[in-house]
């Protein structure tokens, strides 16, 4: 398999694979391969389904093993049928709430998972750049470091006719090295201060500059419960889903595993699916939208996801 192969020549260079991911317009193909391989570091996506594919086909995609999927709200109007299909999931098999996001001008390609949507044959690389940061001083040695990294890969990898290209986005993870808010913290900035400096700019800026083959959405993710000191500002108030699309418009690519109690309104969600629609489409934007639910639990209650990428908090309404 040419995964493996690549897989074999990143990690004779020190890399460490992940995970394999692969993402097919091939619907029935997916869920074969979501059968066949379920026991190894596979993930799949069958992409950007419509409206009505996504569901006819809602339980057969609820019951994988690991398939994600995402549904594009760049034009239309955001009614409660499209709506329909978070709350389905939320009340058939809220884990799944994991697996699925919203798209707004999405960009194809991107080897992150649920955005996630084909074009070309091919395969891009994404990393978890945050690792990076470990024992930087100042943001100037981390971006270095990056820079030196995506070169690397890019010069391993460019002998492949099908390769696609680096996706530069920062996708933080659990706490300490990994975080993004915890490098923040250690900068020396105040979170709620960052906010308002132009440090997320100067990454993003960094971003699109140098990335030697730029792919996907190369922005700076802000998942809510996945990067854990993140998660722990949430809990504080920090992160309202205000502040959130706030740093998405200048510097991130949506709203991401952001927790939503089970009595949500409805009328609320639409609400703020509209104004990230239109802000996506204003300012011509890649985001999305990736709620969260543990099936259970409501707002001011604490959740009990059982997954070991998303923090448990006392849910906030949004």
């Amino acid at each position: 398999m040419v995964l493996d192969e690549i897989s074999q020549r990143l990690t004779s260079h020190d890399f460490e694979v992940q995970t394999k991911r692969i993402c097919s317009p091939s619907f029935d193909k997916v869920l074969e391969l979501d059968k066949k391989l379920a026991s190894e570091s596979f993930i799949f996506s069958v992409g950007t389904l419509g409206l009505n594919e996504a569901k006819e086909n809602i339980n057969k995609l609820l019951s994988t093993n690991n398939v994600s999927f995402n549904l594009d709200l760049t034009g239309g109007d955001i009614n409660e049928a499209r709506l329909d299909i978070l709350f389905k999931i939320i009340k058939i098999n809220p884990q799944k709430t994991f697996n699925f996001t919203y798209v707004f001008n999405n960009k194809p390609e991107t080897p992150f998972f649920p955005s996630a949507s084909y074009e070309h044959d091919g395969f891009s690389v994404g990393l978890q750049p945050t690792d990076l940061s470990e024992g930087c001083k100042n943001l100037k040695e981390w971006l270095g470091r990056m820079k030196k990294t995506w070169d690397e890969v890019n010069y391993l990898l460019n002998d492949y006719k099908d390769f696609l290209g680096i996706d530069s986005s920062i996708a933080p993870l659990y706490q300490g090295k990994s975080s993004l808010i915890g490098f923040i913290k250690k900068l020396g900035y105040d979170f709620s201060e960052s906010v308002t400096t132009d440090v997320y700019l100067q990454i993003t800026k960094f971003l699109s500059k140098n990335n030697p083959r730029p792919v996907g959405l190369n922005g700076l993710m802000f998942p809510c419960l996945e990067d854990f000191e993140l998660a722990e500002e949430y809990e504080k108030g920090s992160f309202s889903i205000e502040r959130n699309i706030y740093l998405s418009l200048h510097s991130g690519v949506g709203i991401d595993t952001y927790p939503l109690g089970v009595d949500e309104s409805p009328e609320r969600v639409i609400e703020i699916l509209r104004l990230v629609q239109g802000l996506s489409n204003k300012y011509s934007k890649p985001l999305s939208v990736r709620f969260v639910s543990d099936g259970d639990s409501k707002i001011g209650e604490r959740t009990n996801f059982k997954n070991e990428y998303l923090k448990d908090v006392v849910i906030r309404k949004i």
